[in-house]
């Protein structure tokens, strides 16, 4: 018999067919349980009524009571708005509507008391409340108790339907008034006891409807620790569920070819952190295991040299390597730059790619298949069906989150045993973040930068200094370099008030002219072949200027490119801010990053601005990046919702993450297979969570 929670959401008392369909659409509430896990945001504090005289300040919201008296309609054109005053014998306050004036001069009943609630409007003096919530006090009814009121999360479908907030709280509260009301404990009795943890079902009505503050928290504490136990969790048995089923190759020895170009060829000194990652990787060979790391390190912080010595270690215990970049423009510029280092010690290395010609790609095949080919470069043409490898021991994915989950899952099939695995990105995490994300992966992280670099000279410029840097600009050129300059629009848009690419190469040519400057332009709009071009003229110093959007965040190293200008720069995000800059600074000369931005910045963006300017760590700007816009999704798939935590926040709740990660693996070295009688709540429960991206199975 199905539970009570599984209740179709239209059988719940107030809901009905109509607003179930409504909830269903909007809200993608199907059932009560689903009604119960639509989770207030905020709650609105009805715990008390203010007295009039006592307000001070504004932007604050109250709860007040007392008679009303319409004054009615005032005011014309855009300024129309109907008026009354609120008295509660203390003092009066004005209540404003700009909205629903005739319904609201119909629903108002003179001498009738009022409880209201809204937000404080203090100007030039003059209290006001607009658009307050009204509930009429029927004499001799009984009053509701004051308390903490829910505040969920609406769509504008459901405030287009009249169903608002009110709607939501009167059918929750049904819920859990309801005589059926009961949640199954999805905690083990030990962890309860351990963590003092109130019950799965007082933490549910605690949470929509709490008797006092403590009580919300307690009800947070618990249903966020939950969620962070049952992440981990997911996470550990997936990489149990692997190792337990899949063997991995054992690289057992650092042979001649590592050794001849670590000794002889090695074109820079190892940072102490490449070595540090290269053993962990090392460490991963030699277990029998399949190796699934993600090594993460800021740009230029040498993942592709790490990733280039850990090829070798597969080419010395006999296997092939390749390695999969997002772009064939991409991909052309791994395999030149590790092309030169794979032939001065002997070995063969290709570029695979959707422009490789039929009879070259024939040929190609063929040597791959007998093992004359040790490592290949490619694009997705890596995974193509007729793409055969003799032995293929070792597989690097740059820039993961370019790839589509089901892509990479072809490259599973590839060797026949399981291939190890090593996914790049250069795109900084805080670790704690990196470990919850990326749970089924082991994390690595190259966080020291090569010696002798020069860090990215950063500048904040507002529109009226462009033509100082229109000047600065053209000082560079005549130097020999070149310039990224970055639009965040292709067209002009009437909503958003930026610089857009095409009107902005108009402007940048007023200032530095054709056919004097030479321009590449590269937008998401053109087609594969035409950005490449584009691209290819610019890297080979072709042009010296390229106007682009944000489609060269992961691009080609142009080492002689040494500014970066973003226009509108406010309105990027840091992460984005970071990549761009990373695309200058990788040559011999001095880079510089020019952010440009209109005046009166925001406090998050003059923030954004500044952490930019002060700092050219990637980790550091993660982690402010982090405290901003908070984890988003970071899910190879989206890029953007990858947590599915509707309470926890990574940013604060790190304490809860690390207890939830020891408590999920003492239980499951206790019980790997959540076979004994106290495991029964976390089997159900898992039972009920649908499957998600397996970050172990990039292959």
């Amino acid at each position: 018999m199905p539970h009570w929670l599984d209740t179709g959401i239209e059988y719940l008392k107030g809901v009905g067919p109509q607003r179930a369909e409504a909830l269903k659409k909007e809200l993608g509430i199907h059932t009560v349980g689903d009604l119960l896990s639509h989770y207030p945001f905020r709650h609105e504090d009805r715990s008390q009524v203010y007295r009039i005289n006592s307000l001070q300040g504004d932007d604050v919201w109250v709860q007040l009571q007392g008679s009303i008296r319409p004054i009615g309609m005032t005011g014309q054109g855009n300024g129309r708005r109907y008026v009354a005053m609120l008295n509660d014998g203390s003092g009066e306050i004005e209540l404003v509507w700009f909205k629903g004036i005739v319904y609201v001069d119909r629903m108002l009943k003179p001498g009738t008391t009022y409880r209201v609630y809204g937000k404080i409007n203090n100007f030039k003096g003059k209290l006001s409340i607009a658009h307050p919530e009204l509930d009429a006090l029927i004499p001799n009814a009984p009053i509701k108790p004051l308390s903490l009121v829910p505040v969920y999360p609406l769509t504008e479908g459901m405030r287009r339907k009249k169903l608002e907030n009110k709607f939501l709280v009167t059918a929750a509260q049904n819920a859990v008034n309801s005589s059926l009301f009961d949640i199954p404990e999805n905690l083990p009795q030990a962890i309860l006891n351990k963590y003092k943890f109130i019950g799965r079902k007082d933490a549910i009505k605690e949470l929509h409807f709490p008797q006092n503050l403590g009580r919300l928290e307690e009800a947070k504490r618990r249903l966020k620790f939950e969620e962070l136990f049952y992440l981990q969790l997911r996470h550990l048995m997936l990489k149990g569920f692997r190792n337990r089923t899949y063997k991995g190759l054992i690289f057992d020895k650092v042979g001649t070819y590592f050794h001849d170009f670590y000794d002889n060829h090695l074109p820079f000194n190892l940072t102490g952190a490449q070595k540090r990652v290269l053993k962990e990787i090392r460490n991963d060979f030699k277990t029998g295991l399949q190796c699934n790391r993600l090594i993460q390190g800021d740009v230029g912080s040498g993942k592709t040299m790490v990733a280039f010595l850990s090829m070798l270690m597969a080419i010395d215990n006999g296997y092939q390597a390749c390695m999969m970049a997002p772009t064939e423009i991409l991909a052309t510029q791994h395999h030149e730059g590790l092309k030169e280092w794979a032939e001065t010690i002997g070995l063969r290395m290709e570029l695979l790619t959707g422009s490789t010609p039929k009879k070259k790609r024939e040929l190609l095949l063929k040597a791959l298949a007998e093992g004359d080919i040790h490592i290949l470069v490619g694009t997705h043409a890596l995974i193509e069906q007729d793409v055969q490898y003799k032995q293929l021991g070792l597989v690097v994915i740059d820039e993961q989150h370019r790839f589509g989950v089901a892509q990479r899952a072809k490259l599973w099939e590839k060797g026949q045993v399981l291939p190890h695995i090593l996914v790049m990105t250069a795109t900084p995490i805080p670790r704690t973040l990196a470990m919850t994300v990326y749970g089924d992966l082991d994390v690595s992280v190259i966080d020291e930068m090569p010696a002798g670099r020069k860090p990215i000279v950063t500048v904040h410029r507002q529109e009226s200094m462009r033509p100082a840097i229109m000047e600065f600009l053209r000082n560079e050129i005549a130097k020999g370099r070149q310039i990224y300059y970055v639009f965040p629009l292709i067209e002009d848009s009437e909503k958003l008030d930026l610089n857009s690419l095409m009107g902005g190469y108009d402007m940048v040519t007023s200032y530095i002219p054709t056919p004097q400057y030479k321009y590449s332009i590269v937008h998401g709009k053109l087609k594969a072949a035409e950005k490449d071009a584009a691209m290819n003229l610019f890297k080979n110093h072709q042009t010296d200027i390229l106007i682009a959007t944000t489609v060269i965040e992961v691009g080609v190293n142009v080492p002689n490119a040494s500014v970066m200008v973003i226009e509108n720069a406010e309105r990027f995000g840091l992460a984005q801010l970071h990549q761009l800059r990373g695309r200058v600074g990788r040559g011999n000369e001095q880079s510089y990053c020019v952010l440009i931005t209109k005046p009166g910045l925001s406090e998050n963006g003059y923030k954004r601005i500044s952490t930019m300017v002060n700092t050219n760590d990637g980790f550091e700007i993660a982690k402010v990046d982090l405290e901003l816009r908070g984890p988003g999704e970071l899910d190879g798939t989206k890029q953007s919702g990858v947590l599915e935590l509707k309470l926890a926040d990574i940013r604060h709740d790190e304490s809860t993450l690390i207890a939830s990660r020891v408590e999920a693996q003492q239980w499951l070295e206790g019980d790997e297979l959540l076979i004994k009688p106290e495991s029964a709540p976390i089997k159900a429960e898992l039972a009920k969570i649908p499957n998600r991206t397996v970050w172990s199975k990039i292959s």
